[in-house]
């Protein structure tokens, strides 16, 4: 089986972070026995941010355009063929739903390109836009599978009449569609998607804790939270819980993996709190540092809203890390759902939150079996070897139902 996955969000030289979620997919569908290749939507306009810049600023305009260009249009990431199609389309808050119509032309040669040496029986696009939408205008015969990953149902069509129909005709257009939790799902059946299928994205486990094993653990207490810099993942409540715990536990330090817009606000934040000493800004960590570095830390706060899933979270637990999220949410219910070690507490609430933190860091034996529980959990339900055999599983299923449709021709 030969297939081609589209997508928006992937690593690249200038950001190795983006999209990791929709690599480590392609890979274990590999693994799980698919023949897999890789098209990026690779958008060739600097960040509106960079704008406000000056010419010589490290974040300037003119610098972050010499990154996007100078990105190499081929690439291998762990043995996967990857094109990066490069395309331009007008700022993000004023054209988003539309980006998949700028990016068609350009798709529509790389398809064709790919096909030449790759004959892939099927098309996979991550998010519905701006991917699937734009595999739907090139008018390709091959299936396509869109996985739904949160922002085409919590934001993308919530937003806007243009964001609405986008997503709608891309998930129309859709064979089936692989949504990331059962929240996603129903969202996505409500804006047009017929057959749908939960698929989990997964965590590689660390090596279980043997008796007297050696277990690189930092020595003092430490919470962590890894993820972008925005409002939505409440570090600052983190942060907030850590002011309120710091005479209870005096040696606490807050971890802070990741980087974003919110990072001069939240280091603010500590000043006024005093606890800056207490807080370290690690900023954005190559994927296998940021996850080493998540585990060397006692627990894993981010009590964040409109989540869809969370890799971060079963990244932690995978390594025995006890995790807090947000009751309410799509993906961190269902997480709490499938074991123990996954702590929920309400949104915006503090207090709760402060308490959690508390109990478990009161309570030696307590937080140590909460990680084992918590490695148990992910080991159950969300590997990666898990992921790609459901992956896979459901690529056969949309060539079955495509078939007649088709007729066994699986010409693209």
């Amino acid at each position: 089986m030969k297939v081609l996955v589209v997508s928006e969000f992937y690593p690249r030289q200038g950001d190795p972070v983006l999209g990791v979620w929709a690599h480590r997919q392609a890979l274990a569908a590999r693994d799980a026995g698919a023949e897999v290749r890789v098209v990026v939507l690779h958008r060739l306009v600097p960040p509106r941010a960079s704008f406000a810049r000056g010419p010589s600023h490290p974040g300037g305009a003119a610098r972050a355009l010499r990154v996007l260009a100078g990105e190499p249009t081929h690439q291998v990431r762990d043995g996967l063929d990857v094109s990066y199609v490069r395309y331009a389309s007008p700022p993000r808050s004023s054209s988003y739903p539309a980006w998949g119509a700028w990016a068609a032309p350009a798709l529509r040669l790389a398809l064709l390109r790919v096909r030449r040496s790759f004959a892939y029986e099927l098309i996979h696009a991550h998010n519905a836009v701006p991917a699937g939408d734009a595999v739907r205008r090139t008018r390709s015969k091959a299936p396509l599978i869109v996985s739904v990953h949160g922002g085409d149902v919590l934001y993308t069509a919530p937003r806007s009449d243009a964001g609405r129909e986008a997503v709608r005709c891309a998930l129309g257009a859709a064979t089936t569609v692989l949504a990331n939790s059962r929240g996603i799902a129903e969202l996505s059946r409500a804006h047009g998607a017929a057959d749908v299928r939960v698929v989990h994205l997964g965590a590689d486990l660390a090596s279980p804790r043997q008796p007297g094993a050696s277990v690189r653990r930092d020595p003092s207490p430490s919470l962590v939270t890894v993820g972008h810099l925005v409002a939505r993942k409440r570090h600052a409540d983190v942060m907030r819980a850590l002011a309120v715990l710091a005479k209870r536990h005096p040696s606490l330090r807050y971890v802070i993996i990741g980087d974003g817009p919110e990072r001069v606000a939240l280091e603010g934040l500590a000043a006024r709190l005093e606890v800056s000493e207490r807080v370290e800004f690690r900023g954005q960590l190559e994927p296998a540092e940021a996850i080493e570095q998540a585990r060397r830390c006692t627990l894993f706060a981010m009590p964040s809203t409109e989540e869809a899933f969370g890799v971060a979270y079963i990244e932690a637990m995978a390594g025995g890390v006890p995790a807090i999220g947000c009751r309410g949410e799509a993906g961190p219910e269902e997480i709490a759902a499938a074991g123990d070690g996954f702590v929920l507490v309400p949104p915006g609430d503090i207090e709760r939150l402060t308490q959690r933190i508390d109990e478990l860091l009161s309570d030696p034996q307590r937080l140590r079996e909460a990680g084992i529980r918590a490695r148990e959990t992910v080991a159950a339900n969300f590997s990666w070897e898990r992921c790609g055999e459901q992956t896979v599983a459901a690529y056969e299923h949309a060539l079955r139902v495509s078939a007649p449709m088709r007729g066994g021709s699986g010409r693209g």
